[in-house]
Order: structure tokens, then C-alpha cells, then sequence
């Protein structure tokens, strides 16, 4: 993440200089960098980035020589219609963690050749391919799917191919996880409400102050759906398990994809699932899909504010106080702070780590006062919450659990 954020900042000046590294004098005819020139760059940038000449000289050659393969690669696109993808692959996949996949393919080819070279090469078994936040269909044909030269393609590995004694169970359940996920939830979406209540349970949906939601039948079958495959993608992050977490959550995005916009800001579950992709964009060291992940983080903080209130004012009305969605801004504050660090915005990063700081202050209950709440029966869980819904009130928390037992 700081060699992102060097060369972000790097990238920024270079721009501002109007400094072109995949040309003389930077680059020589034979693509070979032009050493001087670039030490000179070094030398004068180093001040303003607060590191050593080498590291700067690392990373300046580091740029030029992307740049110069991303050149090549376009002349031969457009001579041969092969194009060329950035490959981000599994932690445990990569044999240099320091450098970058590629792979060279026609768009005109089904994925799952795609898939087949990846595995091979890669020693990988039973991978998704993500696109800009989608899974890619392994019948369809790349370019079909907005595939193009130097796309950068995510590869999830969803079996441990190290266990080989469990492999064929392994690859079993998780190829069926999603699909058994599916099928109950289809089942429960397509009731159209003329059950007997006391005898068919049914999910009701709400808006913050409880209100039943009037959905259209299609419209509710799709957020069933949604809620199902998120439900099972945060089980699977708890797990840690999150190359299929995120496979599930990109379901349930799909799947919120077919409600309208005024039913994604009445409720919060929305914003809640692009945090939680993005958390996972995290865990997989994936930070480099930035425009995702920057316009999901985006989309959570609009809904949020729609749900509660410019400064959450229309949650404390409805529920007196704010401390478990707070938790919520916590981790949006974070996620915003890490993808400005990775652009090379170090001030607006400080600002939002600031932020958090400041947040998880207040969220961090006091060890003493939840000594006190557990002496009173109270278990660990009840005593954090409450003292986090009640601003680190006791009395009030007190109060406040005894409350939601009842």
C-alpha cells in the first residue's frame, strides 16, 4: 500500500510537469531507462515526498516501465486484437508479492478459457473472475461482459486446492453454496403474501421507523434475494473466508441491482453491502480496484444519509440514539481514509483517520463501567452495546438492556 501511494503522488507530479516517462529522455530506443534523467527526477522529487532518492529512482522506473508496457501492449492490440490483462491474483498465488500478473488473450474467446490458462499457469482450482464489482459468466464471451485491453480482472479462488484429500467435497459445497442459498431464498421470494401468517412465517419489510414497505411483487422477490445472499456472505466473512464472501455479496449486489432507487434509500441494508464488499476488496488486498471501490463508498454514504439524517437526527427520533450505526461511519470513515492514502491524498486521509480516531473514542466502551453491567448480569455483548448506544451512559445502558430483554 505505500509503494500505491508513492507512486500516486509521483504520477500527480509528473502530470503536473507534463513529464511523459515512456519518452526520451527517459526511455531509450531499446525501452531501456534512461538512468540519469530519471535520477535527476529523483534527486528533486525526493524532498517533497520525505524519502531517499533510491526509493523515489524505485519507483519513478517502476512507473516508466508499466507506462512502456502499457504502450506495447496497446500497438499490439491494435495489430493483432490481443489484449492484455492486469491479473489481481490470491495472496498465496503470487510468487513475487511485489510484482504484477498479466495475460495475454483475445476478447472474442469464451471466459472459461480464461479461467483454464489461469489455473494452470497459476496452480489455482475453481476461480471467479471479478470485473468492476462483477463476476464474470464463464459461457459468455469476454468482451461481451465490458472485458477490454489492460482491464484489470480479480481472481478468486473459491476451493483450497491444498487440501487435495478433501478437494472434490470441498469443491462440492462451496460451488453449491451459492446455489442452495439461491434456491431457499427463491422459495421464500416468491410467496405473494395470501399465506396464512400463524402458519407460513414471512418477512416483512421496513423503513427506519418500522413502517411496512408496499413492494412490488417483483421488486421484494429481488430483495429477498439480496438480503439472503448478503446474510451468508458477512457469515462468511466472520469465518475470514473471504474470497467466497465476496462471491456472495456480488449475488446480493446483482440482486439489489433489480429494485428501484427508492426502495435502496429507504433502507440501510444497501449501504451496508458495499461496505462490506469493499471491506472485502480490503482483506484481499485489492485496493487497486479504486473505481469501484471509491463509487460503492460513495453510494453508502448518500444512503446512510437518506436513511438517517444529515447529522442523524431522523434515527435519534426514531431510536433515541445512534451507537450501533456508528459503528457503520466507523468503518466507512476507514475504508475512505485507506482509498485516499492509496490515490497519493495524504491530507484528506489524515482527515478521515481523524475522524475515526475520534469515532471509535466515543464507541470504545470504558472497562470499568462494563464490569459494573456484567456484575449486574448482564453478558459482555449487552454491556458493550448498551454502553455504546448510550454514549458510555451506565444508567441509561442499564436501562437500555433491560429494555431490549423485555
Amino acid at each position: 500500500m505505500t509503494e500505491q501511494n508513492t507512486q500516486a503522488k509521483l504520477k500527480n507530479l509528473l502530470k503536473q510537469e507534463k513529464i511523459q516517462l515512456w519518452n526520451p529522455p527517459y526511455t531509450q530506443e531499446d525501452n531501456q531507462p534512461g538512468d540519469q534523467h530519471i535520477q535527476e527526477l529523483a534527486r528533486r522529487y525526493a524532498p517533497f515526498l520525505n524519502l531517499s532518492v533510491a526509493e523515489v529512482g524505485g519507483a519513478l522506473e517502476s512507473i516508466r516501465a508499466q507506462a512502456v508496457k502499457r504502450g506495447k501492449g496497446n500497438r499490439t492490440f491494435r495489430e493483432t486484437s490481443v489484449a492484455t490483462l492486469e491479473l489481481l491474483l490470491p495472496r498465496d498465488a503470487k510468487k513475487d508479492p511485489k510484482r504484477k500478473n498479466y495475460m495475454e488473450t483475445r476478447l472474442d474467446m469464451p471466459v472459461q478459457q480464461l479461467v483454464d490458462r489461469i489455473t494452470e499457469e497459476f496452480s489455482l482450482k475453481h476461480v471467479k473472475l471479478i470485473l468492476n464489482g462483477r463476476t464474470l459468466s464463464v459461457d459468455k464471451h469476454l468482451d461481451e461482459q465490458g472485458v477490454k485491453n489492460h482491464s484489470k480482472v480479480m481472481v478468486l479462488k473459491v476451493s483450497d486446492a491444498e487440501q487435495i484429500n478433501k478437494e472434490e467435497e470441498e469443491k462440492k459445497n462451496q460451488n453449491e453454496s451459492i446455489q442452495r442459498t439461491q434456491k431457499g431464498f427463491q422459495i421464500l421470494s416468491e410467496r405473494d403474501g395470501s399465506e396464512d401468517p400463524d402458519t407460513t412465517p414471512f418477512l416483512e419489510i421496513a423503513d427506519q421507523k418500522g413502517n411496512p414497505l408496499k413492494i412490488p411483487h417483483k421488486e421484494k422477490k429481488a430483495l429477498i434475494l439480496a438480503m439472503g445472499f448478503h446474510e451468508k456472505g458477512r457469515s462468511l466473512m466472520k469465518r475470514k473466508q473471504y474470497d467466497n464472501a465476496l462471491c456472495h455479496l456480488l449475488q446480493a449486489d446483482q440482486q439489489f441491482s433489480e429494485c428501484g432507487s427508492a426502495l435502496l434509500s429507504s433502507v440501510d441494508n444497501y449501504a451496508v453491502l458495499q461496505l462490506d464488499i469493499v471491506w472485502c476488496y480490503r482483506a484481499l488486498e485489492a485496493l487497486s480496484c479504486l473505481e469501484d471501490g471509491r463509487s460503492r463508498l460513495q453510494r453508502a454514504e448518500e444512503c446512510f444519509l437518506k436513511c438517517y439524517g444529515e447529522q442523524q437526527q431522523r434515527l435519534l427520533m426514531i431510536k433515541g440514539n445512534t451507537g450501533r450505526e456508528e459503528v457503520l461511519f466507523l468503518r466507512l470513515y476507514l475504508l475512505q481514509s485507506l482509498l485516499f492514502y492509496v490515490e497519493g491524498n495524504d491530507c484528506q486521509a489524515r482527515v478521515l483517520l481523524s475522524k475515526v480516531e475520534n469515532l471509535y473514542g466515543r464507541l470504545c466502551p470504558d472497562s470499568e463501567k462494563m464490569a459494573q453491567l456484567m456484575a449486574l448480569g448482564f453478558t459482555e455483548r449487552e454491556a458493550r452495546l448498551g454502553l455504546r448506544a448510550c454514549g458510555g451512559d451506565l444508567q441509561e445502558a442499564a436501562i437500555h438492556i433491560s429494555n431490549r430483554r423485555q
